[in-house]
């Protein structure tokens, strides 16, 4: 039988892409180019279930994308709509001019029609005309512009690159069409190149904002960005409301003009939209930006994989008329009528979580039909790829309750628990007030009631427990992190091995180029070019350490402008009855014991120097056969500059022929290119293989934290005992 539908998952969009026949910047090529496009998206990882075919002005490339879907191709993606990519009359401190892109719903049948109709009341202004935005209308501009552009083509790249859209004209009439609004989403760049971080004059910073306001998608793909627009960087979720209309979803996308960058957007920054893959989803999006859209190289891990149920399979239940069933990550509740079967459900995922232990009630599913289950099981999918079966009846002799995987707390067991027979709030309320009466006037240090007299007591300590449940959360979640990483060691170490591969391949096409005699040159060229790949590191080390520092900077001017003064003003009403007045307040004032300032300031300078001294200032040989460098030069100690230099001037000598040299440049690039990615790769892995040391003292962290949770529960208790202590030296001496 089917499977039900589990709910919202995550997907991966594409919401930017160009296709080959793109207007402008189009560098897709080669005669079977459409097949290498459809080929390479079919294949992406991870797999794109959405895709936004993006053009400039126009729809083309976009109705050859929806055929190709139609004749087969492209069977995994289930959504492909139309992203339309205009300029803005605005233009950018980069010289560039802001991006607009109108995102189409393709539900409507028409849609084609109506988009077309929509962009042709767009109009430009030039050589003493108005100009629709249309295909014919820019193909005559572009030759009203460029006379001798005589071929169409030519001609309507041109005049797709003088169209702006005036912000004024597309905002009002985008309010007064019912179709645009009800079946388009704006969306805006969000870069300070072709995007509104761009736009920083004092006179343009209203514009911003109307801008910024209008749309209801950015193209961002930063943490900063997003976090910004989801109210949790300088502005509240109120605030950005209040400027801005609403929270804002954050998409990103390869916007390749090329085969190469086809679903590979810049450091690996994927869309993933939570939901059906349907248009309507990006609208939940625009809704719930929060939980519905993410930017990243992964999925947003609301939890541990090792901790979420992915499904549920009932084994020998003839009696179950759905033996398997998908949960959803974000599973909060069972619903259902009377009598379908949500408590025994509920039951059997607990018999399998181990959990059934404790808080089962006698009255539970599992209990009274226990000998009507014998043969039959449950396995439990987990997140993580684990699988656990469990009988559902009790005759397993292994007993596997000893470590649940989940605390399980029945309905009948809850009501039992709260039942009038057990401990009610209103029992609970009088002997509260009975211990509270049972102490003097003098021991209640000004109290009016036994719960005022309990915080006042115990306050500390349990402020205590939670800021140590708190390190103790974070600490499990670093553990989680560490864990995940020692599971992708393995598939680094195969990628480094395909890696190494593939380079070595590249070296015997290289060494296939070699003319004879060119041996001498090719040993040097060999030595210079990993002479050049070492620099390179010692180039990306100072680049990385520079932006660290530079991070780092910002925060210690954030922390003293806002957090320092922020945990002072919620210390100073948090203990207001500690009576400290005025000045009294200044030495709480967080800050750093050093001159952190003068010590970032050295340390950016030096890596600031460093990475340009290493870099070097860019030069060509002027006569290749005389060489930049000399035979005995320690070339780990040359700049990067000089290096390559010396290397494309070996280059030429190499090569019989332009044609050969170039081949030989290319595939030297190519390995250049292939030897970074591997440095990263292994990068990773040390970082991966050393995630299992960094466990152990993770793992030392969390025990000594508990620790101090207990002794803080441990210090509560004993300030109870002393509350109680009145009434029960009165029930003692009552006999």
């Amino acid at each position: 039988m089917a499977v039900p539908n589990s709910g919202s998952h995550w997907h991966r969009w594409e919401p930017h892409i160009h296709a080959p026949g793109t207007v402008l910047n189009d560098q897709f090529k080669g005669s079977d180019k459409w097949e290498t496009y459809l080929g390479a998206l079919e294949v992406a990882t991870p797999q794109i279930r959405a895709i936004g075919v993006t053009d400039y002005y126009s729809t083309d490339t976009y109705e050859q994308v929806v055929e190709s879907k139609r004749s087969g191709r492209l069977p995994n993606c289930d959504l492909i709509f139309p992203n339309i990519e205009m300029r803005l009359g605005i233009g950018t401190v980069k010289g560039r001019w802001v991006n607009v892109h109108l995102l189409v719903c393709p539900d409507d049948p028409n849609h084609l029609a109506e988009l077309k109709r929509f962009l042709a009341r767009l109009t430009f202004k030039a050589h003493e005309d108005s100009y629709a935005c249309t295909k014919d209308d820019l193909i005559q501009l572009g030759q009203r512009s460029r006379p001798d552009l005589t071929d169409p083509t030519a001609a309507l790249e041109h005049g797709s690159e003088q169209f702006k859209v005036s912000f004024d004209q597309l905002r009002e009439n985008y309010v007064q069409s019912a179709w645009a609004q009800e079946n388009i989403l704006i969306g805006v760049a969000g870069s300070e190149t072709d995007g509104t971080s761009g736009v920083r004059e004092s006179a343009d910073a209203t514009l911003r904002q109307e801008v910024e306001k209008f749309a209801h998608v950015i193209f961002a793909s930063s943490s900063a960005q997003r976090e910004f627009w989801l109210g949790r960087k300088t502005l509240n979720e109120e605030q950005i409301r209040e400027r801005y209309g609403d929270l804002k979803p954050c998409m990103h996308g390869s916007d390749a003009h090329e085969h190469r960058r086809i679903g590979v957007p810049d450091g690996d920054r994927y869309s993933w939209i939570k939901g059906a893959v349907a248009f309507d989803t990006l609208r939940q999006a625009n809704i719930d930006p929060v939980g519905r859209a993410y930017v990243g190289d992964t999925t947003p891990i609301a939890a541990t994989p090792s901790q979420v149920i992915k499904g549920v399979h009932i084994h020998d239940a003839p009696w179950v008329q759905t033996p398997v069933v998908e949960l959803n990550p974000g599973l909060v509740a069972i619903i259902g009528a009377r009598g379908s079967g949500k408590t025994a459900l509920a039951d059997i995922i607990a018999r399998g979580c181990d959990a059934t232990s404790v808080g089962l009630s006698p009255t539970s599913f599992l209990t009274r039909a226990n000998t009507l289950l014998e043969g039959s099981s449950v396995t439990l999918g987990w997140q993580d790829g684990d699988d656990s079966q469990r009988y559902l009846d009790d005759t397993e002799e292994i007993s596997w309750d000893d470590v649940p995987r989940a605390r399980y707390l029945s309905q009948q067991f809850v009501e039992e628990l709260c039942s009038a027979q057990g401990m009610t709030d209103t029992l609970m309320s009088e002997i509260e007030r009975v211990i509270f009466e049972s102490h003097s006037l003098g021991d209640r240090d000004g109290a009016i009631n036994f719960e005022e007299l309990r915080d006042m007591r115990v306050t500390r300590f349990r402020e205590a427990r939670a800021r140590e449940e708190s390190t103790l959360t974070d600490l499990s979640e670093r553990i989680g992190i560490e864990l995940e990483k020692t599971k992708v060691v393995a598939g680094l170490k195969k990628q480094i091995a395909e890696k190494e591969k593939v380079i070595k391949g590249y070296e015997r096409d290289r060494a296939k180029l070699i003319t004879k005699g060119s041996e001498v040159r090719v040993a040097r060229l060999a030595a210079l070019t990993a002479a050049a790949e070492k620099v390179r590191g010692y180039v990306r080390t100072f680049a990385t350490r520079e932006q660290n520092l530079e991070v780092l900077q910002d925060e210690v001017k954030n922390f003293r402008a806002h957090q320092a003064p922020e945990t002072l003003r919620r210390s100073q009403e948090r203990y207001s009855a500690t009576n400290l007045k005025g000045d009294e307040w200044d030495p709480f004032l967080l800050d750093y014991t050093g001159d952190v300032d003068t010590t970032l300031t050295t340390h950016l300078k030096k890596a600031r120097d460093s990475q340009k001294s290493w870099k070097g200032i860019g030069m060509e040989a002027a006569d290749p056969n005389t060489p930049l460098l000399s035979d005995d030069a320690e070339l780990e100690r040359q700049n990067l500059a000089l290096l390559e230099a010396e290397i494309g001037r070996i280059e030429k000598l190499v090569g019989a022929d332009r044609e050969m040299t170039g081949k030989f440049s290319a595939l030297s690039k190519r390995i250049a290119e292939e030897s970074v990615a591997l440095e990263r790769l292994k990068e990773r892995l040390t970082d991966c293989e050393g995630a299992k040391e960094r466990i152990k003292l993770l793992a030392q962290e969390r025990e000594a934290a508990y620790v101090r949770v207990f002794q803080a529960v441990v210090a509560e208790e004993i300030v109870l005992v002393e509350l109680y202590s009145p009434l029960m030296k009165r029930l003692d001496a009552a006999g």
